[in-house]
This record gives structure tokens, sequence and C-alpha cells, in this order.
């Protein structure tokens, strides 16, 4: 191209990568990429773009939509037109609203909003993303999980680590599908009893909050997946970096093989188990001592 810009390329599969060229950054999206109307596919990453232009919506094929890594500050209504999009990726940039049009996109399974740092609402609406699986709010603003996120019944799949949440919802149960939940790094001080009715949910990242205590009800949970705090990668429940009011210390146990996820996962059970019953135990021997007292 003319001005120096990477020029679009349409690859198999009917996909457009435009990226930059050395320094060459591309804030607008040039209008030459009209010719490609049939693309299925968008990736366009670390470009520096600061806009999603509104002939978007010509895009009526467009499948997945990955503008992850640049500057764009807002989401254009029109996107909500691409009905068939099924993936939209929006990490790491500067948005700071989210159109309530965003709920047009009816076939939308993932949808990535992490480090928008700003980002602090979703819109009502969007809890007709009936189809949604995959959400990632991480690295945000929000304070309060947002009520159309748990009307998502189909959900899946939630990052929330690193906001500023403080309460989760009391009904946050009546998200059934819900399997992994990440709520790393967040100002949570308790956990609802209802979490303990997440029949789905085998993995359940606590880590560095300000939880002081288990509840008792999560020691039916038997789908958790824990597994040590050392293997970041893999599913498990954390409650690491918390200022729980006992320390539990378990008994000691025979060396196992360092690739024995089945034993790493029971030692984490074992923990949370081993917890609520010495919490229950000594809340038996306070109320006893109460009695005894009167």
């Amino acid at each position: 191209m003319e001005d120096g810009r990477r020029a679009p390329r349409s690859l198999p599969g009917q996909v457009i990568c435009l990226g930059p060229r050395r320094t060459v950054l591309v804030p607008i999206l040039p209008g030459c990429l009209i010719q490609f109307i049939q693309a299925q596919e968008w990736q366009i990453h670390r470009t520096g773009l600061l806009k999603i232009p509104h002939f978007i919506s010509s895009f009526q094929n467009l499948l997945v939509l990955d503008l992850s890594r640049n500057a764009v500050a807002e989401v254009p209504k029109q996107i909500g037109t691409l009905t068939r999009l099924r993936e939209l990726l929006l990490s790491y940039n500067r948005i700071q609203f989210v159109p309530e049009e965003l709920s047009g996109c009816e076939s939308l399974e993932r949808l990535e909003l992490a480090m928008n740092r700003n980002l602090n609402e979703l819109p009502d609406q969007l809890r007709n993303l009936t189809r949604l699986q995959h959400l990632d709010l991480s690295m945000n603003d929000f304070s309060l999980l947002p009520d159309c996120v748990v009307a998502m019944t189909g959900l899946q799949w939630l990052d929330m680590g690193g906001n500023r949440l403080q309460l989760l919802p009391d009904d946050i149960h009546r998200m059934e599908k819900l399997h992994t939940l990440w709520l790393q790094r967040n100002e949570l001080e308790k956990l609802p009893v209802n979490i303990s009715r997440m029949a789905s949910l085998d993995t359940l990242v606590l880590s560095s909050n300000r939880l002081r205590d288990i509840p008792s009800l999560m020691e039916d949970m038997t789908n958790l997946r824990l597994i040590s705090a050392l293997f970041l990668l893999s599913r498990f429940v954390n409650f690491r970096d918390n200022p729980l009011t006992m320390d539990v210390t378990l008994p000691p146990r025979k060396k196992v093989a360092e690739d024995d996820e089945d034993d790493r996962e029971m030692f984490g059970l074992e923990f949370m188990q081993m917890y609520i019953q010495e919490a229950r135990k000594r809340s038996y021997a306070v109320l006893n001592m109460h009695c005894v007292n009167r």
C-alpha cells in the first residue's frame, strides 16, 4: 500500500490478517477491506487500532473477530448485526463501554474482554446471549458480578480474576453449567452458601482474596478438582493467600510421583474438608462451653 501500511491478506479458509510492518501502525482500518467481504475470520493484532469500523456490519459471514492487543476504545453498535459471529476477542484494549446491541450476536460462544482496565459494567441485554459458553472479564474494574452474567445459563467458563469483587451474588447457583470459575486477586471476604449448589463446578480459583472461612456446605462439593498451587496451569481450587482464621495442618503423607495428578487433587480436597471439619469442631466446643456456663 502507498502509505506504508501492510496490506491485508486473505488466507486459506477466508481469514483476514493485518499487522504492523516493523514500527508502522494502523490506527484506522483501510476501506479496501471491503473487497474481502466473504471473510469468515479477522485476525488483527498489535496494529494500534483505535476504532472498529462501522462497515464491520457488511461482513455477515464473519465467525471470528479477533482484535486483541490494540487500542480500541469503543465497540460500535453495528457489531450486533453479526448474527453468525461465534468468537469476539477484544482483550488488551481500552474499552470502557459495551453496547447493548452486542446481544444481537445470537451465535456468540466466546467473548473475551480481559485487560481493558476501566471496564466495570455490562448491559443487562447480554443475558440474551444464550449460546455463550466462555467469558473472560479478568483484569478490569468490576466490583460486582454483573446480573446478566449470572443469567447466562449456558455459560461454562468464567474468569473474573483481577477485579475488585467484594461479594458474589446469592443466586450464583443459577449458573448451572458453569464448570470453571476464576476469582483470584479480588477482594472477596466470604462466599455465598449457594456456591455449594453449583453441581457442575469442578474448578474454582480463589487465591489472593480476603476470605477468612470456607462455607461448611462446600464439603459436599465432590466434583471440585483441587490441585497444588504450584501447578497454576492445571485445574484446581485454590485458597492460597487468604487470611483464613484457622491454621490447618494435614497429616504426613507418603511421597508420590510428581506426575500423579489424581493424588494432588485429593490433597486439595483433603485440605478443604479438614478445614471445614475443624471449624465445625470448634463451633461445637464453643457451644458446649456456653451451655456449661449457663
